[in-house]
């Protein structure tokens, strides 16, 4: 075989893997709303279903902060200061938030705002930093937050008052990791995306456990065992899994296409939603999801020339 056609067909390779490796990643994602509804079925709180979700993740997590921190320099203090307010403000609070708000909406309303990230990174640095907001930017805004607002109308007469509550949590959520998003560029720089993951998630997880010995008596712990398979499945498939395919998935395509293969986490959220908790599929959705979609395109697929400095 000619060299140059073993070199097109490798990269072909590469980027089929790399398409598979970032769809799974994202579906195994979206699961994890579906584990969370599943769970409050049992009579859980949202402190002890965190704690377990954590407790059973902080292993693993650990390891791959061992794994991808091998050779490298120890960490100093503004690394670990960092590590600490990232792992706070990136995945306790936002999964806290997340966790509590599932108990007043639907899981394709949550998986909704939470895909509605990317506007707000672009918000948070028009706030923070000044920079300048296209017309396309504008039109990705107006649509993806008409989306969500389709979905949630809807809901609200549904689901009854709890509705905004729940919303309002959910969107807290997705705000919270966009403040991670913001501010973990530069130390991603200097400690790699999977060492700085493994370390502001292990963060987490002991902030999460803390704070239910804090909050409940040991005597709480005692959960169906239903709960504790489906936060174990939680912790694995929802959580460290999908964490290492995204990652492997932005090695092999980029972060921008990865991000765009992303797209897929909202749909099989909804699908899933219909399958295993019943939740109505309805017109409104449909409608909502396509804008939100549209609306992320939008904002993602914008041509270089009008990215603003």
């Amino acid at each position: 075989m000619h060299p140059h056609a073993r070199t097109t067909q490798a990269m072909a390779t590469t980027r089929r893997s790399g398409l598979l490796l970032a769809t799974c990643g994202s579906i195994a994602f979206s699961g994890k709303a579906i584990i969370v509804k599943l769970a409050y079925r049992y009579g859980v709180d949202a402190v002890t279903l965190i704690m377990y979700r954590m407790l059973f993740a902080l292993p693993m997590f650990l390891i791959l902060a061992w794994w991808a921190g091998r050779g490298k320099p120890a960490l100093t203090w503004r690394d670990a200061r960092a590590v600490l307010g990232l792992g706070f403000c990136g995945y306790y609070l936002a999964s806290f938030l997340d966790f509590a708000g599932l108990r007043y909406i639907s899981a394709s309303l949550e998986r909704l705002i939470l895909y509605l990230n990317p506007t707000l990174v672009l918000g948070l640095g028009i706030l923070l930093f000044r920079r300048r907001v296209t017309r396309r930017q504008v039109a990705a805004l107006v649509v993806s937050y008409a989306g969500v607002l389709c979905v949630f109308g809807k809901e609200l007469t549904l689901q009854g008052a709890n509705v905004p509550l729940g919303a309002t949590l959910v969107f807290g959520s997705a705000v919270s990791y966009a403040i991670y998003l913001v501010y973990s560029g530069e130390e991603v720089k200097r400690l790699g995306a999977l060492r700085l993951t493994g370390l502001a998630t292990s963060v987490a997880c002991i902030i999460c456990i803390v704070q239910f010995l804090l909050l409940r008596p040991i005597s709480s712990m005692a959960v169906a065992s239903e709960v504790l398979w489906l936060s174990l499945l939680n912790a694995t498939a929802c959580t460290f899994a999908p964490v290492l395919m995204v990652m492997m998935a932005i090695e092999k395509l980029g972060a921008s296409l990865t991000a765009q293969t992303g797209s897929i986490g909202p749909v099989s959220t909804i699908l899933l939603a219909v399958w295993l908790l019943g939740e109505p599929f309805t017109a409104w959705v449909a409608a909502g999801t396509v804008l939100v979609l549209v609306g992320i395109w939008l904002l993602t697929t914008q041509p270089r020339a009008e990215i603003a400095p």
